[in-house]
């Protein structure tokens, strides 16, 4: 029998200037908050550690949304060390070290339908804008790189379009998936706010043609185009702080290319399948000879 009731944490800061900072940077974070300086978190868990794990986390805290915490934290003004895929570090003015983990991704119980990352006997095109080359060879760079991981054949797996702008990437990932020649289009690009509103249309426009293609086609379609405030962005976007956005795209692209295999072929309900299994048995099997008498 459980005779304990509930469990208080206390996470203990290193200076009193983190105490407020601490306060605003949960509240940002979307933690509910019991009292002034006591907050309910939808999901907890006692770690007991008998001694140091290398771990110098004053506090660890795992986030659904890793980028959207950044620029959150970022707005805040707290340093950011140490961002890799698996965590990043918050250092508050005071010393105070937060570790912010993304949550894993549960499975469901139940059977699902999913893509594969196993590209093996497709072809892929890649559609890339020679504007912003600058990142958008290092976005390539990270597709074709992301394409052969998943088994592409690195010779003749995959054909590059190239097209002057982002703008035109619909247009030419259109014609690529009408040929029936692919089993997915990545379009990768890069476009950079400016002093007008031409930014806005070009990514709605973008946006737009790129999904209604995938939609008219049946071809998937994979969204590397960046959208940045500012070069830096594009930049820790393309292979930096912020991984490589056309990995992820290629990667994007893999799975749907196998869920949409998936998806075309027939699949037989469990009963269904021990129902054959029985009568093909009980027809191989063969009558035992009789004795003579």
């Amino acid at each position: 029998m459980v005779m304990i009731d509930s469990i208080q944490l206390t996470a203990l800061v290193k200076h009193p200037k983190d105490f407020q900072a601490l306060i605003r940077l949960l509240e940002a974070l979307g933690l509910r908050k019991k009292s002034a300086a006591e907050f309910l978190p939808p999901v907890s868990s006692l770690k007991l550690v008998e001694r140091n794990t290398g771990n110098d986390a004053d506090l660890t805290l795992t986030i659904s949304d890793p980028d959207s915490a950044i620029a959150i934290i970022r707005k805040l003004g707290f340093e950011i060390s140490g961002p890799t895929s698996e965590s990043f570090h918050v250092v508050l003015p005071g010393g105070t070290r937060l570790q912010i983990c993304p949550a894993l991704i549960r499975e469901p119980a139940e059977a699902s339908l999913a893509g594969q990352l196993n590209a093996q006997g497709k072809r892929f095109a890649l559609v890339v804008s020679r504007f912003n080359s600058f990142i958008t060879e290092r976005l390539l760079a990270g597709a074709i790189d992301g394409l052969v991981r998943c088994g592409v054949d690195a010779r003749g797996g995959y054909d590059v379009v190239r097209v002057p702008g982002s703008f035109e990437i619909p247009s030419a990932a259109r014609a690529l998936a009408e040929t029936r020649k692919y089993s997915a289009i990545l379009c990768l690009g890069c476009l950079l706010r400016g002093d007008t509103a031409h930014y806005d249309v070009i990514v709605n426009e973008v946006t737009r043609g790129i999904g209604q293609s995938a939609q008219e086609t049946g071809v998937p379609h994979a969204f590397g185009v960046l959208t940045c405030d500012t070069l830096e962005q594009a930049i820790d976007r393309a292979g930096l702080k912020m991984g490589n956005k056309g990995f992820e795209a290629a990667l994007a692209a893999v799975e749907m290319a196998s869920l949409k295999s998936a998806i075309r072929r027939p699949r037989q309900a469990p009963d269904s399948r021990k129902k054959r299994a029985t009568s093909s048995s009980s027809r191989n099997k063969r009558p035992s000879p009789r004795r003579k008498s």
